[in-house]
């Protein structure tokens, strides 16, 4: 999209004098004056960045690809001198560190984002997902967009279509475009400065844990902030304190061991269909309140603060029911940034017999339900699937963890095979804590009277393994817009979104160290 040549030419190497002393926090003005200028001169290169690090296949589980994806942020980091090294352990994708000492601070931020994405089903995508392409807006059915003239701005409202535009390339080009920022305008940080880059968040980042073991001295840090997420569903970016925890389980219950003529054997042969429904609604009700017991016992009620964040953010349901074509939602007139606060129960598939053109009219063998727990603090995995385990005994079935054999089946009227997979559990960072209220100022310094700040998010991230490991506070700065398909066919980015999180993560890197200093002295005062 941009020649090499210019790209090169465009970007400086962040390297600051050995030596300098660390001068005072500039004003905000001067922070978001710098990235500003800097977007005019560089957002073109900036763009090509983005798209040449797009264009790499990521998903989680091509290992070749990882690697090719791992090399190519390392060299983004040795560009701009941040000697980055490949962290590893045995089985796992590695994850790319780099590091920026900065003369006279004191405090040290880990700066997160994720360089792999989800899988793709590439016949559901409207351009290939690793060719990225700029259309005039968020319908992936409008053409694509000719090259743009370099010299010309590049439209805030235009997108970038590929797999992980949003989720989580982006802010992996932003956080460096921050600092390219602050460089050019001879601006210095004001925390000492450190970036980890995944490699498997999307496969659940199993091997994390390990890795933050083994590398526990190096990843030392005074707080870690993650640039994943996506902005509110008004449109603006925001600072969220937590994410909640998930779950998964597939659930399968059982009828006869072949299908049966639906007239000859109905009414006698128990259905499995019949069976799953009557099961889920037995675990839930359509209104999404969970009816297995104990199962909100271990819910951390919100803080005050907590609470007046939610109260103050913008009115977005009405808004969201219309471009859902929504005639209601759930546990009305709860809104939603209430109800992602709470433990949710999601059946999201069911399998069994068979519709349309394939329908026959037979009793099915089996019916399967594939169910994912959201969770909020202080729950746990172990023990909402002790629950849940309790529940369903409760309910007569017996619980089988493999495929039953004849004489299980024969065995147990009520029988259902549970197959759970991997989770883990929420976490929420106090926002009466200093940095919490600086980052929230700081992120009102860059984009005054348009941030807002969050008690938690409604996606789960696996914050859980840093907290274990670090013990440090942990925030989130979610930036890419909230309709960017994530996950999903045609993934996109909104250029503005991308120019908006620059300007954060800019502020951040000048100024957090102030008035992080700021807010823990008034906190000691009497």
């Amino acid at each position: 999209m941009i020649q090499a040549t210019r790209l090169a030419c465009a970007l400086a190497l962040f390297a600051p004098a050995a030596g300098a002393a660390q001068s005072a926090a500039p004003r905000p003005e001067v922070v978001r004056q710098a990235v500003s200028a800097h977007l005019a001169r560089h957002q073109h290169a900036i763009l090509g960045e983005l798209t040449a690090l797009l264009a790499i296949p990521n998903v989680a589980r091509d290992s070749a690809n990882i690697r090719r994806n791992a090399a190519a942020v390392m060299a983004l980091l040795e560009r701009r001198g941040l000697a980055p090294r490949l962290l590893e352990v045995d089985g796992g994708a590695p994850a790319v560190f780099g590091e920026l000492r900065v003369p006279g601070a004191t405090r040290t931020v880990v700066f997160y984002a994720h360089y792999d994405g989800q899988p793709v089903d590439t016949a559901r995508w409207h351009s290939a997902p690793w060719t990225p392409v700029l259309r005039a807006g968020g319908d992936a059915r409008g053409a694509p967009l000719p090259p743009p003239d370099t010299t010309r701005p590049l439209d805030p409202d235009w997108r970038l279509f590929a797999r992980s535009a949003s989720d989580d390339k982006a802010p992996v080009i932003g956080l460096l475009a921050a600092l390219d920022a602050l460089r050019e305008a001879g601006l210095s940080p004001s925390v000492n400065l450190k970036f980890f880059f995944d490699g498997e968040e999307e496969a659940g980042s199993p091997h994390v844990a390990a890795l933050l073991r083994r590398h526990a001295a190096l990843l030392g840090a005074d707080a870690w902030v993650f640039c994943d997420g996506p902005a509110h569903p008004s449109g603006r970016p925001q600072v969220v304190y937590g994410v909640r925890g998930v779950f998964d389980l597939e659930m399968t219950v059982y009828g006869p061991s072949r299908a049966l003529h639906s007239g000859h054997y109905g009414n006698w042969a128990p259905n499995p269909i019949v069976r799953l429904a009557a099961l889920i609604t037995a675990l839930r009700d359509e209104n999404g309140s969970i009816l297995i017991a104990g199962f909100h016992d271990d819910v951390r009620p919100l803080s005050a603060a907590d609470r007046a964040a939610i109260a103050a953010l913008p009115p977005v349901d009405a808004a969201l029911r219309a471009e859902l074509q929504l005639g209601g939602t759930e546990g009305e007139p709860a809104l939603l940034a209430e109800r992602i606060a709470l433990p949710a129960l999601n059946l999201r598939g069911i399998r069994g017999g068979a519709t349309g053109a394939l329908v026959t009219n037979s009793i099915p063998t089996e019916a399967t339900a594939s169910i994912d727990f959201r969770l909020v603090p202080d729950q746990t995995p172990e023990h909402i699937r002790a629950l849940l385990e309790s529940h369903l005994r409760g309910l007569g079935y017996f619980i089988s963890y493999d495929a039953p054999d004849s004489a299980i089946r024969m065995a147990h009227p009520k029988l259902v095979r549970l197959q759970w997979g991997a989770g883990y559990p929420a976490l929420r960072t106090p926002m009466s804590l200093p940095v919490s209220r600086a980052m929230a100022r700081v992120a009102d310094q860059a984009l005054p009277g348009r941030t807002l700040a969050v008690p938690i998010l409604g996606g789960s991230l696996p914050m859980h393994e840093f907290d274990a490991a670090l013990h440090v506070p942990l925030i989130i700065l979610a930036v890419v817009n909230y309709d960017n398909n994530q996950h999903s066919s045609d993934e996109n980015l909104r250029l503005g979104h991308l120019w908006d999180g620059i300007g954060i993560y800019a502020m951040a890197m000048a100024r957090l160290g102030a008035e992080w200093s700021a807010a823990s002295a008034a906190e000691a005062r009497p």
